[in-house]
């Protein structure tokens, strides 16, 4: 039997059966302290509820008016999004959205106040922060390092909107822009002039004409096209991507668009006033660019054709390190086509104004760096000449063990090229076993290679990208597209949008989504992200380049039509200041260009905050998963407004 006085050990031990039967006393008194204690935590649990219900006390209130003060701000699509918000946008109703987020643990203060951004001084806009002329004079005239990139400092950032020139208009849609462009969107006449009898441009009225001429096929670019044509493959989908280095207006590139020839065309900004700016203007792909002592923004083995036409590049000189980068970036067995001097200076070298000599030599010099650089020369005939980059560099290292001019580069990375400094070395191909191999993977001809497995990927090159990434990263962005389509249907309007622009494109799958849409999509990967993923949308058949996006970007204010932000604020969260990204965004987008944002609702809000002091019209709209997703869509729209006509003190806005 137990004792009365028995001990209990551990909070689940029960006394034992005779102890509680023999203890009337005890069981009574247990049962009063158990209701009693039933009846304290159903009053506290009532009180609190009611207190609860009302938003009573100390932090709740606080983030009760905080997620009041954005109920004009986070708005949301009702639980079946994808057909409420296609019914609403093709029906031409206001999109219904209800509030499904409150913005209630955002990291900053809300008040109501948005802060304004004034517009810039007329004379900014043409304004290129990182090519601006004034500040090139504080460099190097040296291997021409003062028309490279130089970005202003932090305390010279311009923190005002860049205005449109007055008059300005939205450009004439694609097809027809490759042939005209409003003077008053870009008002100089210069190359009117200076290229009168090259066809490169004509004056009209209120716009400008484009034949196709260039400085070496007055005849038309279509014609010279079909020139190269003939001594290449240009049909077949074996030449996709390709590069003009010196583009002028870009009608070589403008001309090959009809072939599914993608071409990335560059030029300086220097005494060729606006070439660059044309180009854009006639919705050709082009970014402000110089060879000189820096590598192109652009990975190793990218392009399929490089081009040069009368460019004026000294390819011989500073070691032949011009066409040593340009080997960096053809792809194994591309060409390398030229046009002008040296090139049948038999011919010209009066019209040149050139000695014989003079141009014999450059000749023979730069025939001497191809070689060195394992090209063979695959055809001349008349003013063209073409080179061939060898497949793969089995027979290059034997003769190298001949001469050693210009040496294989030491390791290196031959994918970096964000102010990387040129060399006067061999860029290395992957390795092969077979002479027959291409180095780093055969690609399929286009339209194929779009969606087939990019050899950097099937090759295991890039860390934790796989064939089955590429695939499912693919299909999302078919979805996406086609949800952003539904949201906005002027994308399903063919011309609405020309000039695009991806700031965080990772493989290229929102571009790869529209290639049947009449437009371009320029496919920028950050300098900061995580894996160098440009190769592969090159290998995939698009263009684009790297950026950091704390810089400015080389192209001209008004380049784009649409720009596409895929967690971009969300990378560059403590890097630099939102407000310089959206300030830039709004130098390069036109007036009535669109931009979609995708990021956490937290970071859109803010965005929103900013772009309403920048007079664009937005709204935040569901994931196209639904309203539970954090992440968020901020739709934007820049209002149409301009620099005022002379004489008058404001600007010109829409109503």
């Amino acid at each position: 039997m137990a004792s009365p006085n028995q001990q209990y050990h551990g909070a689940t031990c029960k006394p034992h059966k005779h102890f509680a039967a023999n203890s009337p006393f005890f069981f009574k008194k247990t049962n009063l302290y158990t209701l009693a204690l039933l009846l304290f935590l159903c009053t506290f649990s009532y009180l609190f509820g009611v207190w609860r219900h009302e938003g009573g006390g100390g932090v709740l209130s606080v983030n009760k008016s905080a997620a009041t003060a954005t109920t004009n701000t986070i708005v949301s699509i009702p639980c079946n999004p994808s057909k409420a918000t296609t019914a609403a946008t093709r029906g031409g109703k206001p999109l219904d959205f209800s509030s499904h987020h409150k913005a209630d643990d955002l990291d900053f203060t809300l008040t109501s106040e948005v802060k304004s951004y004034p517009s810039c001084n007329v004379n900014f806009s043409e304004y290129t922060p990182c090519e601006d002329a004034k500040r090139s004079l504080r460099f190097k005239r040296h291997q021409l390092i003062y028309r490279e990139r130089h970005c202003p400092e932090k305390h010279e950032i311009l923190k005002c909107r860049i205005p449109a020139p007055h008059g300005y208009k939205n450009p004439f849609k694609w097809p027809a822009s490759r042939d005209f462009a409003w003077y008053n969107n870009v008002p100089h006449k210069h190359l009117t002039v200076e290229k009168a009898g090259q066809n490169w441009i004509r004056f009209a009225g209120d716009r400008f004409r484009f034949p196709g001429g260039g400085t070496m096929f007055p005849n038309g670019a279509d014609a010279y096209i079909d020139d190269i044509g003939r001594l290449i493959n240009l049909k077949d989908g074996s030449i996709r991507t390709a590069i003009d280095t010196g583009c002028g207006v870009a009608s070589w590139g403008a001309y090959l668009l009809s072939r599914n020839i993608l071409t990335m065309s560059f030029a300086p900004r220097d005494t060729h006033e606006a070439q660059v700016q044309f180009a854009l203007e006639r919705g050709v792909p082009a970014l402000i660019g110089i060879l000189a002592s820096k590598r192109l923004p652009y990975p190793s083995r990218a392009f399929d054709m490089a081009h040069c036409s009368r460019c004026l590049i000294p390819w011989a000189e500073s070691g032949g390190q011009y066409l040593i980068e340009v080997d960096r970036v053809l792809r194994p067995g591309g060409y390398w086509v030229l046009s002008g001097p040296p090139i049948n200076w038999k011919k010209h070298w009066k019209g040149w104004e050139r000695t014989k000599d003079d141009l014999n030599d450059e000749h023979m010099k730069i025939e001497a760096v191809a070689k060195s650089l394992c090209w063979r020369k695959f055809v001349e005939k008349g003013d063209i000449a073409i080179w061939k980059k060898p497949i793969n560099h089995l027979n290059c290292k034997v003769n190298r063990k001949i001469t050693q001019n210009p040496p294989f580069c030491p390791a290196q990375d031959p994918e970096k090229a964000w102010y990387t400094n040129m060399e006067t070395c061999l860029t290395h191909l992957p390795e092969v076993s077979n002479k027959e191999d291409v180095a780093g993977g055969e690609l399929p001809k286009w339209p194929e290679r779009l969606n087939a497995v990019p050899p950097r990927i099937s090759r295991g090159t890039l860390k934790g990208i796989t064939a089955e990434t590429f695939q499912k990263d693919t299909a999302l962005w078919n979805r996406r597209v086609s949800y952003y389509k539904a949201v906005n249907n002027q994308l399903e309007q063919a011309g609405r949008y020309r000039n695009i622009l991806d700031m965080n494109a990772y493989l290229g799958g929102f571009a790869a989504a529209l290639t049947e849409d009449p437009l371009w999509v320029m496919n920028v990967v950050p300098i900061q992200a995580k894996v160098n993923t440009l190769g592969v949308i090159y290998e995939r058949g698009l263009i684009g380049t790297y950026q950091d996006w704390c810089e400015a970007m080389s192209t001209y204010p008004r380049t784009y039509d649409l720009i596409h932000a895929d967690s971009v604020f969300s990378l560059y969260d403590g890097r630099c200041e939102m407000e310089d990204i959206l300030l830039e965004m709004d130098r390069i987008l036109r007036p009535e260009g669109s931009v979609i944002f995708r990021d956490d609702v937290d970071v859109l809000v803010k965005i929103k905050k900013i772009s309403d002091g920048l007079n664009w019209d937005s709204q935040i709209v569901d994931h196209e998963d639904g309203p539970h997703q954090r992440e968020k869509l901020l739709f934007a729209i820049k209002t149409y407004w301009t620099a005022p006509a002379e004489g008058r003190h404001e600007s010109t806005r829409s109503s």
